[in-house]
């Protein structure tokens, strides 16, 4: 038997030589991305979720567990934590994780019966103790209000989830409520959905729901094309925005808005600005390197206008107001420095500010390496599927920002490596460096 082997090498989908990273970072680069069973610009769907599906039992289960959390709580993800949690259910050295995990990342009522349609994907079996202990668990969480908005009349229904799990009510108020889960006489909600179902005019019910502060703002942003569509006055929709909580609300949800109704981008970038505006300033000299090579105008999923690239212009737009000392680069076969522009300016810019190409990302680092610039800090988004080697930066912080989830990236090393296109990289960065 022959010891002395070859070293086994891993190549990007373009070509570079890849980092060689253990399974736990496999794990998380293929899952804080990951839109389960979309298709990415590299790799479809089902490669990836076969491939997060092979790497759960490689992985230590606390560590799984991690994984699963953060891909809920901070990368807002629903159905790849569900997924990890079933896969989970598979072995025994994870499963006593189970319950608890189950019961933190389920957040609404209908990922009860999302669990299920996957926990069956492949065929009826029985529920594992430590899977009924998860869903009954979660099932406590749920109001009135929330059980009849996803109370849907589908293959698995959530009595059903109800019955199989065996969950027991806190109290007397809530086993009533649960006899009318049972019996289909829960309270039909006052939402939108409901109204337009029951075929009700689109423009008197938004204007009706605004006029009741009844719209939430991810609601609101989500139906503005409905709103523009149906004719509701313009200033009525900008009155409604400057009165409701958008604290919340991230740059790329204001993108996504946009890219619906660009008629009326106009009003959301001065909520959008106004909110970053009350974020903590950071004074350390940065530059911000966006990949806008072909790859990245790879759209989210098939029902979602969104982009990794739009992702990227959310993370700009924040880091630009967060960063007064800031240089913003876009690279693909060029290295092209952006405008100092705010908000969706800023996102036109990075857009089309070259053509779209090829991931000379080894070539963009090269440049900035050697150019004069005085900077601390380098932030890097991309999917990491360049060209070329990349060589390390000069810089004293590095971070490489993956956005895609494919199998083989090269930001490792002296590179800090970030999963993930959620707004909270920057937050995650902050807390990196030790800063208040």
């Amino acid at each position: 038997m022959k010891l002395n082997t070859k070293v086994e090498k891993f190549y990007t989908h373009e070509g570079a030589v890849a980092c060689h990273i253990n399974p736990e970072q496999q794990l998380k680069r293929s899952v804080m991305s990951c839109l389960l069973w979309e298709d990415s610009f590299y790799e479809d769907g089902i490669s990836i979720s076969d491939r997060i599906k092979k790497l759960i039992p490689k992985v230590e289960p606390l560590k799984v567990v991690q994984i699963a959390r953060d891909a809920r709580d901070k990368m807002n993800l629903r159905h790849i934590p569900l997924l990890i949690v079933r896969e989970m259910a598979r072995y025994n050295s994870h499963k006593k994780y189970v319950a608890r995990t189950l019961s933190h990342i389920i957040k609404r009522p209908d990922e009860l019966t999302e669990f299920l349609a996957i926990y069956w994907q492949d065929k009826k079996c029985p529920l594992s103790k430590k899977v009924k202990q998860g869903l009954a668990h979660a099932f406590n969480k749920f109001n009135e209000y929330q059980l009849a908005k996803y109370n849907r009349d589908e293959k698995i229904k959530l009595r059903d989830v109800l019955f199989l799990c065996h969950a027991k009510p806190k109290d007397q108020e809530q086993e009533s409520l649960w006899k009318k889960l049972i019996n289909n006489e829960l309270k039909t909600p006052d939402t939108w959905e409901v109204a337009l179902s029951a075929g009700k005019n689109k423009k008197e019910t938004f204007e009706r729901l605004m006029l009741e502060k009844k719209l939430g703002a991810l609601a609101t942003l989500r139906n503005l094309r409905n709103m523009q569509e149906s004719g509701i006055d313009k200033n009525v929709v900008v009155n409604y925005l400057n009165s409701i909580n958008l604290d919340k609300v991230l740059p790329f949800r204001f993108i996504a808005a946009a890219n619906e109704v660009p008629q009326w981008e106009d009003i959301l970038e001065t909520p959008m600005l106004k909110l970053l505006n009350d974020t903590q300033k950071d004074s350390m000299s940065t530059v911000l390197l966006i990949d806008v090579s072909g790859s990245m105008q790879n759209k989210l999923s098939s029902k979602s206008k969104m982009t990794r690239l739009d992702t990227a212009c959310s993370i700009a737009i924040l880091a630009r107001e967060i960063y007064t000392n800031i240089e913003i680069f876009t690279f693909s076969n060029q290295i092209v420095q952006c405008a100092p522009r705010r908000g969706f300016a800023l996102k036109d810019c990075i857009c089309t500010s070259q053509h779209h190409g090829g991931t000379e990302l080894g070539k963009a680092i090269n440049i900035i390496n050697l150019s004069n610039f005085q900077n601390s800090r380098i932030i890097v988004i991309t999917d990491e599927q360049s060209s070329d080697t990349v060589i390390p930066s000069k810089f004293k912080q590095s971070y490489m920002i993956n956005v895609g989830v494919n199998k083989n990236g090269i930001g490792y090393g002296k590179w800090t490596h970030i999963d993930g296109f959620s707004s909270n990289v920057l937050e995650f960065i902050k807390n990196i460096e030790g800063r208040d």
